[in-house]
């Protein structure tokens, strides 16, 4: 009963990570090379998701990809995180040609998007990246000499929090971490306001972009009024280290 719990701890884990790791872990349990059948089977799923996500209206942006649009980690492609709408995919391509046209050697950095499979399938810890129509992309931010990074303060795109005020309250249960105990550990680089906003305008810009969330304080101080910039909520992550937008 006990190895029958583990292996189904296990076999939760990879699925809420991953999608397919769950099934991957199944298929090792047959055999005794648990470890090797694992990685072998995992990316036999991997590559063949690439090849049948289509078929559900879904495509990768492959980590592989260089240009003005890019996966910010591999760790999103490796977990089948970076699965989307062609139609988003497009979408984030236009915005990713303007957007390098008007500032030359940035590229717009991709994070979680959706997994590659089944509508209505969570990407936890995300509310409602489940239709293949919901993405985050990463800030801007500049060195201390004012100098553009093109890369953000967490090699994850996640968790860097810009300080502001909110007017939400302290709550459980709620995705609404501070994390202040991470804070410290990040580089200590401003956001980069003039590349932040116009990334925004030129993403709602996009008639097939129908919402974009980003926390009130950053909207206020990026001076962003169009009516597509929404908040989140108070139960939702915090949009201020992250932006989210969706078709």
């Amino acid at each position: 009963m006990k190895r029958v719990l583990v292996h189904g701890c296990i076999f939760a884990l990879l699925t809420v990570l991953t999608q397919l790791g769950g099934i991957a872990w199944l298929i090792a349990l047959l055999f005794r090379r648990r470890a090797l059948v694992f990685a072998l089977a995992y990316l036999a799923l991997w590559g063949a998701a690439i090849g049948l996500a289509p078929l559900g209206n879904r495509v990768p942006l492959h980590c592989w990809n260089q240009g003005g649009l890019q996966m910010k980690a591999w760790v999103f492609c490796a977990a089948n995180r970076n699965y989307m709408a062609p139609e988003l995919l497009d979408a984030l391509k236009t915005a990713s040609g303007r957007f390098e046209a008007e500032f030359p050697g940035s590229n717009i950095q991709v994070l979680d998007a959706n997994f590659p499979f089944l509508d209505g399938f969570p990407l936890l810890p995300h509310l409602s990246h489940d239709d293949g129509g919901k993405v985050d992309i990463a800030l801007f931010y500049k060195d201390g000499n004012g100098n553009r990074r093109e890369t953000s303060k967490s090699p994850i795109g996640y968790f860097a929090f810009e300080d502001g005020p909110t007017h939400c309250p302290k709550a459980w249960p709620s995705l609404r971490w501070d994390l202040h105990w991470l804070q410290p550990l990040w580089p200590d680089w401003p956001l980069d306001d003039a590349r932040t906003k116009r990334v925004v305008e030129i993403l709602v810009a996009d008639p097939r972009v129908k919402k974009l969330f980003i926390e009130p304080h950053l909207a206020s101080r990026l001076d962003l009024t169009n009516s597509k910039i929404r908040f989140q909520g108070c139960r939702a992550a915090r949009h201020d280290d992250h932006i989210h937008l969706q078709i």
